[in-house]
């Protein structure tokens, strides 16, 4: 955890030329505006000004200037950039020219939710990630194709598996980074794959979700392949899926964070499913639509899993397509919502619900079947409305 002066003091003494400062449009696309190592004492003072009219959804141009404000807590060394002149990464707060903080920007939305769940419920609750992702071949000009890297299947080994080499140097470079991954296999479709995290802060999950996507693509691309997140990117074959994982130290509110999440689930799908390819995901043989949970139970919505030594729930309809800083802001206030109003969950469902016949019979709500209906959801929620604007 570095302060100010213990990055000015790496910066000068590791020869660091560079230094990228990071923050987040509202659909969770990284930019950044990259400074000389001479400009960061004013950086850290008075903030780097960029045209907020250029960002989508940001400002209008007759009031257009914004700051970013680096979070010294989050340097970052850039493992695949040369040795001589290092760049440097941190994440920032962005601020109007006054001092006070955006009120479009995701990060600052999530660190005030994690404020409320602690001051209102007293909790501090924790998030892990399961990506899957495809890698595709490029054709002869860079492009990508729809053509899978490999033809292997779930959890198989090299040489079906060729993505072995890719994920090893993901790995490793995350953990240079200081990021720790937990595990990573070949996923169920041809060239699929999945890597998943270890707890982390709210924010420190969404951080490091974020930077594996990035270091995910920029590692792909220099093995002359194409890393997709798209939910759908192949018609009948497995979409991809963000599985979000919550624990909470007291047990005992597991089950109103569960009814609460579940209480909201349908107005948050457009921020959790966020493409027309997210809807052709939901529903097929490994993304349940359903609105339940179950113990163990893969078909439903929120599974609780048998884990002896682990007190947590996975989410498992978001894809990896949204922003995880405001997924996460909205399941924290859903779990709020849950712990206040004593919320307790229904029964657990029990049955296959991917089997045809039996997800005729059953009762249970579904989420939006399009974006088009997830939007008008979301549009028509005063606790969408009361979180995001």
């Amino acid at each position: 955890m570095y302060t100010e002066s213990e990055v000015l003091d790496y910066v000068n003494e590791e020869g660091v030329k560079f230094v990228r400062l990071a923050f987040f449009d509202l659909s969770g696309q990284q930019k950044n505006i990259s400074i000389m190592a001479d400009q960061l004492p004013r950086a850290f003072k008075e903030g780097i000004n960029f045209d907020a009219s250029s960002v989508k959804d940001f400002e209008t141009p007759e009031k257009s200037d914004l700051f970013l404000h680096p979070e010294a807590s989050t340097l970052s060394v850039l493992p695949w950039r040369p040795n001589t002149g290092k760049v440097v990464r941190m994440f920032c707060d962005i601020k109007y020219p006054d001092g006070t903080p955006y009120k479009k920007d995701c990060r600052y939305l999530l660190k005030s939710a994690v404020q409320k769940a602690k001051k209102t419920c007293g909790i501090e609750l924790e998030f892990g990630t399961e990506f899957e992702f495809y890698l595709f071949k490029l054709d002869s000009f860079g492009e990508p194709t729809k053509i899978p890297f490999d033809r292997a299947g779930y959890m198989d080994i090299a040489p079906l598996d060729r993505g072995e080499n890719v994920r090893r140097e993901i790995c490793f470079t995350l953990e240079q980074m200081g990021i720790t991954p937990e595990a990573s296999h070949h996923e169920e479709g041809p060239g699929q794959n999945e890597i998943d995290f270890h707890y982390a802060s709210p924010l420190e999950a969404a951080d490091n979700a974020s930077t594996f996507k990035w270091i995910v693509r920029t590692k792909a691309n220099s093995s002359g392949l194409h890393a997709s997140f798209n939910p759908k990117p192949l018609e009948d074959l497995p979409g991809s899926g963000l599985h979000i994982n919550i624990s909470c130290q007291q047990k005992e509110k597991m089950p109103n964070i569960i009814a609460g999440i579940l209480h909201r689930i349908e107005e948050i799908t457009y921020f959790l499913n966020p493409t027309e390819d997210s809807y052709k995901r939901l529903g097929e043989g490994k993304a349940p639509h359903f609105v339940c949970w179950g113990n163990e139970n893969r078909s439903a919505v929120i599974r609780v899993p048998a884990a002896k030594s682990e007190n947590r729930l996975e989410l498992i309809s978001p894809d990896p397509g949204c922003n995880p800083y405001i997924a996460i802001t909205l399941l924290i206030h859903a779990a709020i919502e849950g712990i206040q109003n004593n919320m307790q969950p229904p029964e657990p469902a029990t049955q296959n619900l991917f089997n045809p016949e039996i997800a005729k019979a059953v009762k249970y709500n579904s989420l939006p079947v399009s974006l088009e209906k997830a939007k008008a959801l979301a549009e028509k929620s005063d606790f969408v409305k009361g979180i995001l604007g």
